[in-house]
Order: C-alpha cells, then sequence, then structure tokens
C-alpha cells in the first residue's frame, strides 16, 4: 500500500532506522543542492528566499503579501523586505487587487520571470550533468520514488493537520 499512513502501529526499530537515514541523506542533498545553487549562480540578483518568493509568485500567480506569508510561514516584515528587494530589482511589482482596490496584488514580472527561468535551466542543467551516467531506468525510477515520497508525505501532513 503506497499511503504514508497505512499502518497505525509504531514504526519497528530498523525501519525508524531508515527513516533516519533517509533524513540525513535528504538534508545532505538539500544542502548539495542549495550549495551548488550558490556556486553556479553568481550572477542572481537577490538571495535564495526571495528567489522563492519569486517563483512562488510566478507558478502561484498573483497574491497579496498576507498570502505568501501564510504559504511559507513566515512574519509578514519578513516577507514585506523580500518584497522590497524583489520590487527594486524589477522581478515583481505590486497590482491593484480587482477585489478590493485598497489592497494590491504581487506578481512576477517579466524580467523576473526571466531569472526563474534561467535559473531552472540552470539547476536542469546540474541535474542532467549529475545524472549522466545512470541509465534511462534508474533516471527513471529515481522520478517516480521521489514523486512517490512526496505525495505519501504530503497525505500524511493532511491527514495530521
Amino acid at each position: 500500500m503506497s499511503t504514508a499512513h497505512a499502518a497505525a502501529a509504531e514504526p519497528a526499530d530498523a525501519d525508524l532506522e531508515l527513516a533516519d537515514s533517509i533524513v540525513r541523506e535528504l538534508f545532505l542533498l538539500v544542502r548539495q543542492v542549495k550549495r551548488s545553487g550558490e556556486r553556479h549562480r553568481p550572477e542572481m540578483i537577490v538571495d535564495m528566499a526571495a528567489y522563492h518568493v519569486l517563483a512562488h509568485l510566478h507558478f502561484g500567480g498573483p497574491q497579496r503579501a498576507g498570502e505568501v506569508a501564510a504559504t511559507f510561514h513566515s512574519d509578514p516584515s519578513t516577507i514585506s523586505r523580500q518584497v522590497s528587494g524583489l520590487v527594486k530589482a524589477g522581478l515583481i511589482e505590486r497590482r491593484a487587487d480587482p477585489g478590493d482596490g485598497r489592497a494590491s496584488l504581487l506578481a512576477a514580472t517579466d524580467e523576473g520571470v526571466r531569472v526563474i527561468e534561467t535559473e531552472r535551466r540552470r539547476r536542469a542543467h546540474v541535474i542532467a550533468t549529475v545524472l549522466a551516467a545512470w541509465s534511462p531506468d534508474d533516471r527513471q525510477a529515481l522520478t517516480g520514488l521521489l514523486g512517490r515520497f512526496l505525495d505519501d508525505y504530503q497525505t500524511f501532513e493532511a491527514q495530521e493537520s
């Protein structure tokens, strides 16, 4: 069964040890990807936290600052600082909210979209290079298992809330 919350019983010690190893490997992977991004992205105008806000607005569409803060579980003042830097850099803009003329929506600009797409291509190039020696079946298996893990994790989190 592929649901993350299939059994209500406590995991066995071996399962907990395996899970601990997975957490450690995921942590090291995320840290490596961040380091790689910093090293291969000297032209980036904004820090990674602001980049995530920019990407969120691009893929999620225009939103109020409060919605962005809630999405990132961040203090509105933190998002406000990131937004200010992104607006100053010309990567996002404030637009009038059609539903409430007193409020504004944040949206990625054309330049912001260009930055996101450039970064996505850069990351894809690095990952493709790393996986070049892997067989197509292994690459497909990794993709499928990562997707399955994420789906199950999200299902678990939704059940817990």
